[in-house]
């Protein structure tokens, strides 16, 4: 599971999915299922000194989506398990 700063986003077997929160008081929420044979390209960007979130962005067949994602999660890792579950699709 990937923490971002207000999101909650899951790797599975088969898709990506991730829980986007819409407003400041998080009642609204919209979640997505991506299929990994949709996503066409993503990239990432790891912390910095000043920029504490680590970002993930997607563009797939439904479009383009970012995540912000917690410094405490390992995006590199995720990399790795991303770029394994779209390559064996």
């Amino acid at each position: 599971c990937l923490a971002t700063v207000r999101d909650k986003a899951a790797l599975t077997d088969k898709r990506f999915s991730f829980t986007e929160v819409q407003c400041i008081t998080c009642k609204k929420k919209e979640v997505y299922s991506i299929p990994y044979r949709s996503i066409d390209m993503w990239s990432s960007e790891n912390t910095g000194h000043f920029d504490l979130d680590a970002e993930l962005d997607l563009w797939t067949k439904a479009g383009h989506f970012t995540l912000k994602v917690a410094a405490k999660c390992d995006i590199r890792e995720f990399d790795q398990i991303l770029g394994s579950a779209i390559l064996n699709q």
